[in-house]
């Protein structure tokens, strides 16, 4: 196998000590305009790779930002929100030459303890903040480790660190007016964990607009965006008396596993059901019908998320306004497919 370079073969190479070498390479004075430009050539000529722990200890960088996520690895394999939100932050990481920790943890005690272990160790620069919840209380504790982070979520207010969300509310409107427009007055929501802020903020803006367009019944099921619970709390909507006749899902995965349940009972899609999920994805249009769904462009989300949490950590401050933004210009738009039509007479 081919041995690593080190600055030992750059320093015997260029005739000058270790030292020299690390002062060049890290852009450090201790070395003349002239020997810094024969040592970057040399270790370019000879294909040097810095050694990123042992670099962050000479530069206080670790060139790593993280983020540790509250829900099982097998869950997050099979939900395209994540996998398109991550794609996005790396993009923009790996351009600045970044890498991404990733860690599962199953407790906010947990999930705070890994912040504290980041921080001390000096294994990031920085972490994203995401699944903001009611009240969270890590948003204070990881401002007061002094730790730059960027809340994945919102709105949020009092808080100390710049937050990006989504809007949340007038999606929710527009889903019902247009089951509404439909002729839809029974219709019911699958939604996500009621811990979160994003599903708080959902709740009410179906309770208004319910209450202002005069719907019969919105009835709200929350559980945890597994396919598994989606589909049990659908088999509970479609088996009782005075049946939905549209359902409405927090995220796809939930209702791809709605859409099976509704064949498995013999119920005809949609012509006796109507399904609408949030986040499109390939999942909604790989079904049979394909499903009327949300779409958000969830990978520039992560861009932004990262372009944000890039600058603080190399400026110390946000970029202008970062301290408070809604992604308008990637706000959700409706797209009616084949899951949706007007309720049986």
């Amino acid at each position: 196998m081919a041995r690593r370079v080190t600055i030992a073969d750059i320093a015997a190479a260029a005739g000058v000590s270790k030292g020299a070498v690390s002062y060049a390479l890290n852009g450090r004075p201790g070395v003349s305009a002239t020997t810094r430009t024969k040592i970057l050539a040399i270790a370019a000529e000879m294909g040097f790779v810095p050694n990123r722990a042992a670099r962050s200890l000479s530069v206080s960088s670790a060139q790593t930002v993280g983020i540790a996520l509250r829900r099982t690895a097998r869950t997050l394999g099979i939900e395209p929100y994540f996998m398109e939100l991550i794609s996005g932050i790396e993009a923009t990481l790996s351009a600045g030459s970044y890498g991404l920790t990733l860690q599962i943890v199953g407790t906010v005690d947990e999930e705070l303890e890994v912040y504290r272990r980041w921080w001390a160790e000096r294994r990031v620069d920085g972490v994203f903040l995401c699944d903001i919840g009611i009240n969270d209380q890590r948003l204070d504790y990881v401002a007061d480790l002094g730790l730059p982070a960027v809340v994945v979520g919102g709105p949020v207010e009092n808080v100390r660190l710049p937050a990006v969300w989504h809007d949340n509310a007038a999606p929710c409107q527009e889903i019902l007016e247009y089951l509404h427009t439909l002729g839809h007055q029974r219709i019911a929501r699958v939604a996500g964990l009621p811990r979160l802020l994003h599903t708080g903020v959902r709740d009410t803006a179906y309770a208004h607009t319910a209450a202002a367009l005069g719907l019969e019944s919105v009835t709200t099921i929350h559980v945890d965006y597994t396919g598994e619970q989606g589909a049990q709390a659908t088999r509970r909507l479609l088996t009782t008396s005075g049946r939905p006749t549209a359902i409405i899902y927090d995220n796809d995965v939930m209702a791809v596993a709605g859409l099976a349940v509704a064949h498995e009972l013999g119920l005809l899609v949609p012509q006796q059901l109507s399904i609408v999920a949030w986040d499109d994805s390939s999942l909604c249009r790989l079904t049979h019908p394909a499903l009327t769904s949300l779409t958000r462009d969830i990978t520039a989300y992560g861009i932004t998320c990262a372009d944000i949490l890039l600058t603080l950590i190399n400026t110390g401050t946000p970029a202008a306004d970062a301290r408070s933004i809604t992604v308008e210009s990637q706000s959700a738009q409706l797209f009616p497919r084949g899951s949706t039509a007007p309720p049986p007479a």
